[in-house]
This record gives structure tokens, sequence and C-alpha cells, in this order.
């Protein structure tokens, strides 16, 4: 008697389910888009790597191991894969910064296998995006869609060449939007388009489509332990794609809004505290002394809620807000400061203040590329420091600029040695080997970083 009743149980559930829950039919989509979508081999020169002399320096257990890796080795090049798409028929090809990046040879395959070598036009690390050129005409392009209409829950479709697989195809559903996901630099400027659809190794730089053949996204991270697909995928929308096009197109390069403040989520007990409705909004932890933010009023304990008339439910969503920002462009804030709600007006300024910052200043210029000065006691009384140099200059296209090294940045650290003043930091940087990676410690704004740097 139990069983019948399961069955016809069962049966009863089957049928009620309404006919017109189908799954959609990417066949014609994927026919009609599929020709303008690309794919990126890249191939970058190896180096080999270059002997030292570490006698006395260093213990014999690890003098061993260095000298074992830089025994002299085969110059190699590196390979590397993604995909791209044309956004214009005379030649522009988007695709991911990382794709690119390093890449002394660009070639881009298409279905009909065709190819082509590409140049870059400008590729940006902060939003991992980068803009190619080949010499091609009549070219079949894509559409984009406004990502201000995509919602959580519609089918989109990716197309690409994971691991190689040339023009493989794969769907899913939007999972989420505006996913914060810092950078590892701590960076956190795209509002990614979270989805599960199978992303891996080889998707990066492909269209995201949306039923209607238009790309929501540029497929860029995948969150995964074992390197392949777990369902977790992340897409840059085309509503930062675009701005970040224009500007690449234009100058090469892009510039963000910059506010000058260290933010933190709100959580329940902080909302209580700061006398907060619910916990919403992006905590000013500090603000920097002459930046935007300070010149516009904005206080540490304020909590942003509001910024350019975009809501600001978490912290993350304001580095979005302002990046997206030109320099020199006015904003109304909405903040909360001891419990009452205040109207503020800031002009936001240029993030990219490294690129402002960087100068050809000729033979002036040590070996890293820098000008720099004394540390006074002032300045090391109020970061608490025991000594250092401070970048006055930075020599544009030196190895120093490359690592990110900016004017006002003051050095602590070269390698393994100490610098607590010009002599200190005159005498290392003469003996800094070429072409070897070394260990950089400065601090900005407070905070002490570390970076690399190499001599040519």
């Amino acid at each position: 008697m139990l069983k019948k009743f399961i069955t016809v149980t069962a049966f009863f559930f089957f049928v009620s389910v309404p006919v017109h829950a189908q799954l959609p039919n990417f066949a014609d989509l994927v026919e009609d888009v599929s020709p303008a979508v690309v794919k990126i081999n890249t191939i970058s020169k190896g180096k080999a790597p270059v002997q030292r002399n570490f006698e006395g320096q260093l213990p014999d257990i690890f003098r061993e191991l260095l000298e074992q890796r830089n025994r002299p080795q085969t110059e190699r090049p590196a390979r590397s894969m993604g995909s791209g798409f044309v956004i214009s028929d005379d030649g522009y090809i988007l695709t991911n910064h990382h794709v690119i990046d390093g890449a002394d040879k660009i070639q881009v395959l298409f279905a009909d296998r065709l190819e082509y070598s590409a140049e870059i036009v400008g590729s940006d690390r902060r939003s991992d995006l980068a803009l190619l050129k080949i010499e091609a005409e009549d070219l079949p392009t894509v559409e984009f869609a406004d990502t201000d209409e995509l919602r959580v829950g519609e089918w989109v479709l990716a197309i690409g060449s994971p691991f190689g697989l040339d023009y493989s195809v794969a769907g899913g559903i939007v999972s989420a939007i505006g996913r914060s996901i810092p950078t590892e630099k701590g960076e956190n400027y795209v509002p990614f388009i979270q989805t599960d659809v199978a992303i891996n190794p080889g998707n990066s730089g492909g269209p995201l489509f949306n039923l209607d053949g238009k790309v929501v996204g540029i497929n860029s991270q995948i969150y995964s332990r074992s390197g392949g697909s777990i369902g977790l995928s992340f897409s840059i929308p085309t509503s930062v794609a675009l701005g970040v096009v224009e500007q690449l197109k234009e100058n090469g390069r892009v510039q963000r809004g910059w506010l000058g403040v260290v933010i933190q989520d709100v959580d329940r007990a902080l909302a209580e505290s700061l006398e907060l409705g619910k916990p919403q909004g992006a905590l000013i932890n500090a603000v920097e002394e002459d930046g935007p933010a300070d010149k516009g009023g904005i206080l540490p304990g304020d909590v942003i809620v509001r910024f350019d008339g975009e809501p600001i439910v978490d912290s993350g969503d304001l580095p979005h807000v302002v990046g997206m920002m030109a320099p020199g462009e006015k904003a109304r804030v909405e903040i909360y400061r001891e419990g009452k709600r205040k109207i503020l007006n800031v002009t936001v300024a240029a993030l990219d203040k490294d690129a402002d910052d960087v100068a050809n200043i000729g033979d002036g210029s040590d070996r890293l590329g820098l000008v720099t000065q004394e540390l006074t006691d002032r300045q090391a009384e109020s970061m608490r420091l025991r000594g250092g140099v401070v970048v006055a200059e930075v020599s544009a296209n030196s190895a120093a600029a490359k690592a990110g090294i900016r004017k006002g940045d003051i050095i602590v650290q070269l390698g393994y040695s100490r610098v607590d003043d010009i002599d200190e930091y005159s005498q290392v940087i003469a003996e800094l080997p070429e072409n070897t990676p070394i260990a950089i410690r400065f601090y900005r704004q407070g905070r002490a970083i570390f970076r690399t740097f190499v001599i040519d």
C-alpha cells in the first residue's frame, strides 16, 4: 500500500511541472557570435638566471641551495594562451591584461583558420583588461549589452579556448552581481559578475554572452582548489570594460578617480555604536592629508552611504564607484557623522598618481631611476622609522617605475640591506647585480610595502 502511495505521489509531482519550463537552445546564438571570438597565443622570451657569488655572506646550507638554483639553464621561450573577441571591424580586440602581460609576440587565431600578429594598444592591470590591434578590415564583431539590466538567474554563455581546446562553449546562469575580489595588491576596482559557467585556463579574455547574443562580461578569474572549474567564475562587466577601452584607445593607459581614504565594512556592533539604522556603508578609518577626501571635509569615523548618487552597501562598493569617475569630477557624498546625515561635495583626484609622478629626469637619476633625498627627523618621528631615504623623482621606464615606486615613498630596505640614509642607499645600489630580482621595502602613506625590481 505504501509503495502505491509513493508511486502516485511521484507521478502527480511530475505532471504538475509547467510545460513551458524548458532549457534554452544556444545553437543559433553560437553560430551567430562565434566568428568574432578569437584564440590568443603569446610567446615571452625566457631569461637564464644570473650567477652570483655568495661566498662568506650566507650560511652553507643557503649558499648551496642558491648555487643549485643559479646553475646555467637553457633559455626557453614561455608560451601561454587565452581568448579574446573583436570589438570593431577594423581590428581592435579585447582580452585580459594577464593574457598578454610580458608577451614579446602575440598571435590571434580566428575560427576560419586566419592568423594575425597583434600589437598592444594599451593594457590595464587594475581592471585586467588589454586592447590589441591587428591589421585587418571587415571583421565580424560583437555587440555589448547594458550590464545595469543584468539580473541574477539569467542564462549566460561563454566561448573560448579552455586548455587550448579551440572555440569551446559553456553555459550557465548569473550567480551574483557586484562581487568584490581584491587583487594580490589589495586593489578592488571591478564589481565582478559571478556565474556557474565552466571557465577554465584558456577562457581568460573571452566573452560572456546573454541570450540576445550580446556581451555582458569578459571572463577573467575562477575560484578553484584544483586549477579547473568548480562552478565559480568571475567576469568583468561591460560597464567597466567600455570605459577602459575608450581610455586605452585615446591614451594607452587608464586614469581612475581617487579619494584618499582607508575604509572598512560596518558590522552590526559598529552600526549600533555609530547610530546607524542598519549595517551599511564604508566606514572611514583614515584620511590622507591634503587628499580629495580631506579637502572635501570627510573625517575618520564618517560612514559613506551614498557616493555620486550610487548606494554604498558594503565598503567594497566605494572603490568601484570612485574608480569609475574621471579625475577632476565632483561628487555629492552622503555620510553619517555622530548619528546625523550630512551631504558633502568632493572633487576626486587621479588614482594613478604614479604616472604623473614619473618624469624624464635624465642624468640626475641613479641605477634604479630615482632621485632621493634624506628623511627628515620630523618625517622619521611621525612614521616611527629609524631611517630611510625619500623618493624625490622617478625616471620614466626605469626599474623603479616598473616596480611601482612613486614620488614620496620612503625606502628602508634593498635586498637584505637596511637603508637608513643617503650614504647607505648609494653604497647598496652601487653593488646591486643586473638582471636579478631584488626586493625593495618602502613606506607609503604609513603602510609598509614589499615589491621587486630588476636592473637591466
